[in-house]
């Protein structure tokens, strides 16, 4: 017998929609499992928070006992990060008698000192804890006691973090590697636009320049978000170091793979790697050794994987780190191993269905 449940989700992110891709996996997953998820725009964007609400109410007449999958993330529900409107749609889902399951992509509010940032994360911060208290379950995409306003741990919470956002072959998470090219090759998933994104590409230089002193015909493949805004800077830093650098933008989901199974070993610099970070979770989905920084979110299971962590204040750290990768073969293979055994036991689509099934039979 079927269950049908429904993936709720506020505005659409674009060039590229990570959320809608996420429910996409995970309903393949879960329909293995005896559920069909149903995926469903709040369409607040377009006619405004009050026709929206009164069409999910009309909507929500036909989900009494069902499942709602509410993805939240602050911009979702917000242009501005100031997401009351959600309380809204929860009080929708509860009066219809809909069994609500928050999945929380942001983790934590988001930062910031002005005085415009700190009212906006108390607004989030109460929104999430009304979220919780409203929900029948909880899933959180870090680990519980890593999340900074969870002082006491929910009974309705649970812990499952995304999987990568792409159609992982056998070939590729088995460790096969596309060897057609000469050297060894970096792969960068992904640049944070404006400032942020500058900074991290200077990080991104510094670390190649020093790998290439010690590594011959060495290969920079960039791509996804904001990469190509970065092109110019990438390609006329790391010529001198005599880098083969090409940098691509958006990407299918299957070339972002073929992408990442030609690399040797991923570079994430977009600050602390975390099992919310599906750019990250890509590359150990295929099978790479990761070079990361350790951040407030890092803790198990991204730390089974084969991720070499490192401090973000300590720039020597990073060099070392990938310079070891990349000389050391045995190492590198390591690595390898321990991200394919991490992608089967947690970040493999089915395993993440596994763990909404338990999560959702121990609530009904």
């Amino acid at each position: 017998m079927i269950e049908h449940c429904v993936a709720l989700l506020g505005c659409q992110d674009r060039p590229t929609d990570a959320i809608e891709d996420y429910c996409r996996y995970l309903n393949h997953s879960l329909r293995q499992r005896g559920f069909e998820m149903k995926l469903i725009r709040v369409p607040w964007v377009e006619r405004g928070w009050p026709a929206a609400l009164r069409e999910l109410a009309q909507q929500a007449r036909e989900w009494r006992g069902q499942w709602i999958f509410i993805q939240y993330t602050a911009l979702s529900w917000s242009r501005r990060g100031f997401p009351w409107r959600l309380l809204g749609v929860l009080s929708v889902l509860q009066h219809a008698g809909a069994r609500i399951a928050v999945i929380f992509h942001d983790a934590e509010p988001y930062p910031g000192t002005r005085t415009i940032d700190r009212v906006r994360r108390l607004i989030q911060l109460s929104i999430m804890r009304r979220a919780v208290q409203s929900s029948n379950v909880a899933v959180f995409t870090v680990p519980v006691p890593l999340i900074s306003w969870v002082k006491v741990y929910p009974p309705n919470a649970v812990f499952i973090p995304v999987g990568a956002n792409l159609p992982v072959s056998a070939s590729c998470s088995s460790g096969f590697r596309d060897k057609s090219h000469e050297g060894l090759r970096v792969a960068i998933y992904g640049i944070t636009g404006g400032e942020a994104g500058k900074k991290e590409c200077v990080r991104i230089v510094d670390a190649m320049r020093s790998a290439a002193a010690k590594v011959c015909k060495l290969q920079l493949r960039a791509f996804g978000r904001n990469a190509l805004d970065f092109a110019p800077f990438l390609v006329e830093e790391l010529r001198c170091a005599s880098v083969d650098v090409q940098v691509k933008g958006i990407l299918s989901a299957e070339e972002v793979m073929q992408e990442l199974c030609g690399a040797d070993v991923m570079l994430f610099v977009r600050g602390g790697i975390s099992s919310r970070r599906g750019s990250a979770i890509a590359g150990i989905a295929c099978g790479l050794p990761v070079v990361a920084y350790f951040g407030s979110e890092t803790g198990q299971p991204i730390t089974d994987a084969g991720v070499m962590l490192v401090s973000e204040k300590e720039e020597q750290e990073l060099r070392d780190a990938l310079v070891r990768v990349l000389t050391d073969e045995d190492f590198r293979a390591q690595l390898a191993k321990r991200s394919r055994l991490a992608q089967e036991r947690y970040f493999g689509w089915p395993a993440i269905a596994e763990n909404f099934v338990q999560a959702l039979s121990s609530r009904s």
